[in-house]
């Protein structure tokens, strides 16, 4: 893991435990889901999430969770780059 603290688009430190808003995601990144999938996925945009980890290369981790069409939780992590939150 990287030595340096993760930032946000504004510089800002992000630790496990603060609170992010997803301003974007990659299109190539969204593009890599199932088509059924890809609304929820695009639904983070503006969202606030808690960041629950940092990946092996210190990139800030956050959860979506929802429930499909049979009732069954869906879950994806998702690692963020800088340009992709802002801290709040």
């Amino acid at each position: 893991m990287p030595n340096s603290q993760p930032v946000d688009c504004k510089n800002q430190t992000v630790q496990v435990g603060d609170i992010v808003r997803v301003i974007t995601l990659s299109e190539d990144f969204i593009s890599a889901f199932p088509v059924d999938e890809r609304i929820l996925i695009e639904s983070m945009i503006g969202q606030f999430f808690k960041v629950i980890d940092l990946d092996e290369d210190g990139h800030p981790c956050v959860v979506r969770e929802w429930h499909d069409e049979r009732g069954n939780m869906q879950t994806h992590v998702i690692a963020l780059d800088s340009e992709e939150m802002e801290r709040i």
